[in-house]
């Protein structure tokens, strides 16, 4: 059996509420690693937020869409708050949303931090 990447580690402590894992709106966790191109990004939830990453370590890609929690309905904003993608009632239609405006080059994250010279924040 090969060895668990530090994504899938990442998404499966969050899924099982590990006391190690960070912690977030568990339907939208599970909406998003539902979705194959999601499962594959590093997961970091915060403040409300899901967002995905190409890489595993600080700093951040930052530069793909990600999901905020709301009270009845879910918002998926562009890269770094840069605008809404749009508002929906459910973490499944978030997550489709989420993939729906990914780059076509978004592929696996890679392990390691983000290259500087390609920083976004």
């Amino acid at each position: 059996m090969a060895e668990e990447t530090v994504v899938e580690k990442t998404w499966r402590l969050m899924l099982e509420g590990h006391p190690t894992a960070r912690r977030g709106d568990p339907e939208v966790m599970e909406a998003a690693h539902a979705e194959p191109r999601l499962r594959a990004l590093f997961p970091f939830p915060s403040h409300g937020c899901l967002t995905f990453h190409r890489n595993t370590e600080f700093p951040w890609s930052n530069d793909l869409p990600f999901i905020a929690s709301g009270q009845q309905s879910y918002t998926v904003y562009a890269p770094q708050y840069s605008g809404v993608l749009g508002e929906v009632l459910t973490p499944q239609e978030a997550a489709a949303l989420v993939v729906a405006h990914l780059p076509p080059d978004c592929g696996p994250a890679f392990e390691g931090p983000w290259p500087a010279e390609n920083s976004t924040g």
